[in-house]
């Protein structure tokens, strides 16, 4: 299975992409999974052209393809005014409009406090649900003081789990409702259904 990391970490080393690479691993020790990892910074030229002439350059193309073809995704970015950044929203803007359709998300994002940690809920949840995805329960919030602290690993490695199982097809699913002439061999005769309730013996 292919598992794509989309990470809009602006320095180096980034806090962000160290996040994206630590649940990458976790997915990687839950299921077997071949990792590919799309750097938006070094892909912010040819993002912004995009928007002017329409047209993808190769970096970005490749990067479009390998989004479209992943098994799941882990997006993560840092928190700029409370929501997620410019660069990572321009990125999905330039994305065919269903290829995130049915597709495991996991999303993270960082922050200086962890105040901010509520753009999981308020900000990454409501736009990936817009594009379709099908977004795993535990977001992962890395402020500075949770690194080397209590907590986190224990946040990404429910994450991670989380995402396998769907990437797997673990996940729980209902049982095909019956239609046409399925649907009436289900039902039981009225009669049948008193006789299973009278006490026997």
């Amino acid at each position: 299975m292919k598992l794509v990391v989309v990470s809009a970490g602006l320095s180096v080393p980034s806090s962000t992409r160290l996040l994206g690479d630590r649940l990458a691993a976790a997915v990687g020790r839950a299921a077997a999974v071949e990792t590919q990892v799309v750097e938006l910074r070094e892909l912010a030229v040819e993002i912004a052209q995009n928007f002017t002439n329409g047209f993808p350059g190769r970096a970005l193309a490749a990067a479009q393809e390998a989004v479209a073809a992943a098994d799941g995704l882990i997006v993560v970015t840092p928190v700029f005014s409370a929501s997620y950044s410019g660069l990572f929203k321009s990125f999905f803007d330039v994305l065919e409009p269903d290829a995130l359709e049915g597709k495991p998300v996991l999303v993270a994002a960082t922050g200086g406090t962890a105040r901010h940690s509520l753009v999981l809920e308020h900000a990454l949840r409501p736009l990936f649900a817009y594009l379709k995805a099908v977004v795993v329960p535990t977001g992962v919030y890395a402020a500075s003081e949770d690194w080397g602290a209590e907590g986190l690993d224990g946040r990404i490695d429910r994450a991670a789990g989380q995402l396998a199982a769907l990437m797997t097809g673990l996940s729980a699913a209902p049982a095909p409702r019956a239609t046409g002439a399925d649907a009436f061999s289900a039902v039981v005769p009225f009669e049948e259904q008193l006789a299973a309730l009278r006490p026997t013996g």
